[in-house]
């Protein structure tokens, strides 16, 4: 998962209320982010009850939970907010320079 901090700008572009969140800003296709069914454009609001404030509040709430672990997700996509669910999975080690 990409994500971006959402800046007052980049909340008015995209017409969001305010900049709580995390936006996702690419998902890799047959992940477990792709398959709870998260897209490239929504806003992460809360994992597992937890509010999002920011990505690195995303980053850090998703690093606590375990790999395999069924998690709830509240997204924010065209102005509504859902709820998905997903597999939490495995962070993929970054590739060496």
């Amino acid at each position: 998962v990409e994500v971006q901090e959402i800046s007052p700008e980049l909340a008015e572009s995209f017409r969001l209320p305010d900049t709580r969140g995390a936006l996702i800003a690419g998902i890799m296709r047959g992940s477990p982010a792709d398959k709870a069914g998260i897209r490239p454009g929504d806003v992460l609001l809360a994992v597992e009850g937890k509010p999002v404030k920011d990505a690195q509040v995303m980053l850090d709430v998703i690093a606590a939970l375990t790999p395999g672990q069924t998690a709830k997700f509240k997204v924010r996509r065209e102005g509504k907010e859902l709820e998905l669910t997903g597999t939490i999975g495995k962070r993929p080690k970054p590739p060496r320079e």
